[in-house]
């Protein structure tokens, strides 16, 4: 890895290396959050952090589903080029991480509490523990300093606590994982439950009373979720180390409501994020800028004064939170979609389970390409609550909007979705194929192709790779 200048606020002998903070909350979409325009949901916590520092409205992961998009988070690469397309799958030995990367500054690195996805599956099946075994294909305990998995939400601080004892006086990485919000959504997570009436319904969302309860329940978990970032960013304040400390909070991947967790759509990749550095990052300050997933491991590596691997596709975006103008800012965004869980695929497998698909996304408009239309739509976690039964209740009947039954009912699917941000929100209306959007459509298809052969998806691109080429991005035919 080659070297980079520090950035200026870590020039001069009285600065000392900065502290390194990711906290992820699981299944979280961006609009469930009050300071990104929630008006009924208990962050307080939250709230706070991003007047403190930089809420960024338009960060997407790099996959709808957890080990794809944290392998992501840690590499700066997608889940397709770092192999991590597979739940059981455990990280490559040959892609370096985050914390490896910090190594060359002197950095104590860690991971606590939720499972974090990228070493297999937690508790392998006989078969599958002999062969990581013989390969030796579990790597995370070389790769960090410090590993805690498990242990409820109060033990947040005293892992927190005991790790920086470990740490001393060195500069540190500490990847802090919250359990809430992920389903199953616990009724009485917090002292003021939400009330389902309240909730604001989205658009791809049927107004149904078990659809309001779910929402409610999910809405408990955040609230939960809230505090406890509130014990992690105690425990900074307790210790002085608030103010040399960069702190990036965020989603993994969207909510496990339909046209979330699982799918390219917005809610499955928009995910809330707020970074905060006293003195660094201006206080209340907003971004409306494309933001990947791919783009943490870099911002962090050029916060301690290091530069990313040739290979890693993110950007930094640390220029962007500190206010200097050599921020170049990302045209589009790309995002995965892979298979789900740890199960065989079998003739009943639902799109919940196995599913491919990808997408590009430019600031007014997203493109998805399906690469299994006939797999039954179901939502991933989430199928057996109240919302969808009743959903497939409705639509048996009849009785759903005809924008939502279509959403989740064809079969099959669309191979290539369209849609107009602006216009539609909710990516509910495909344009795909109509002539005023033909010079849009080609020049995502252009970016998506760009995108799939640098990092050899095994997929098959939007345009044949033989024979002549298609048309410049920007180019009529």
């Amino acid at each position: 890895m080659d070297g980079l200048a520090a950035p200026a606020f870590l020039r001069g002998a009285q600065q000392k290396q900065p502290n390194l903070l990711l906290i992820l909350s699981d299944d979280h979409t961006r609009d469930h959050v009050g300071c990104f325009g929630n008006p009924v949901i208990q962050t307080p916590v939250m709230n706070k952090m991003a007047a403190d520092g930089m809420k960024m409205d338009r960060m997407f992961t790099a996959a709808p589903q957890c080990v794809p998009s944290r392998s992501a988070l840690m590499t700066g690469k997608s889940p397709v080029a770092n192999r991590m397309g597979r739940f059981a799958t455990p990280m490559p030995p040959e892609v370096k991480t985050l914390p490896e990367l910090l190594r060359p500054k002197n950095y104590y690195t860690g991971v606590c509490r939720r499972y974090y996805h990228l070493d297999g599956v937690l508790t392998p099946s006989p078969l599958t523990q002999r062969i990581y075994d013989e390969a030796e294909m579990r790597t995370w305990a070389k790769r960090i300093d410090f590993l805690h998995v498990g242990g409820g939400r109060e033990q947040t601080p005293v892992v927190m606590n005991e790790f920086l004892d470990k740490a001393g006086k060195k500069p540190f990485f500490f990847w802090v994982n919250f359990s809430d919000p992920h389903h199953v959504w616990d009724r009485n997570a917090i002292p003021k439950p939400h009330d389902p009436a309240k909730i604001p319904l989205p658009a791809h969302l049927p107004d149904l009373p078990g659809m309001r309860d779910d929402l409610a329940r999910y809405y408990d978990e955040i609230a939960r979720a809230d505090d406890e970032l509130g014990m992690v960013l105690g425990v900074l304040e307790k210790r002085g180390l608030a103010e040399n400390t960069l702190v990036i909070f965020m989603g993994d991947n969207g909510h496990a409501f339909p046209h979330g967790k699982g799918s390219l759509y917005d809610p499955g990749l928009n995910v809330p994020c707020v970074a905060r550095w006293p003195g660094k990052i201006k206080p209340g300050s907003t971004s409306s800028n494309l933001l990947s997933g791919e783009d943490v491991t870099p911002t962090f590596l050029e916060a301690a004064g290091l530069r990313g691997t040739r290979e890693m596709s993110g950007k930094s975006f640390l220029p962007l939170l500190t206010g200097s103008a050599s921020y170049q800012p990302r045209k589009h965004i790309f995002a995965a979609r892979l298979p789900h869980g740890n199960s065989n695929y079998t003739a009943q497998t639902k799109a919940s389970t196995f599913d491919l698909s990808r997408c590009a996304r430019s600031g007014s408009h997203k493109l998805i390409w399906n690469y299994t239309p006939y797999q039954e739509y179901s939502p991933v976690d989430s199928a057996n609550d109240a919302g969808w039964k009743e959903m497939v209740a409705a639509h048996q009947a009849g009785k759903l909007p005809a924008a939502i039954d279509k959403a989740y009912f064809t079969r099959p699917r669309p191979v290539v979705e369209l849609f107009d941000l602006d216009k539609d929100p909710s990516e509910l209306n495909n344009v795909a194929g109509l002539p005023e959007y033909s010079q849009v459509e080609e020049e995502l298809k252009v970016a998506l192709q760009e995108k799939m052969v640098r990092d050899y998806d095994f997929l098959p691109p939007p345009f044949n790779e033989a024979g002549a080429p298609p048309a410049r991005a920007g180019q009529r035919k």
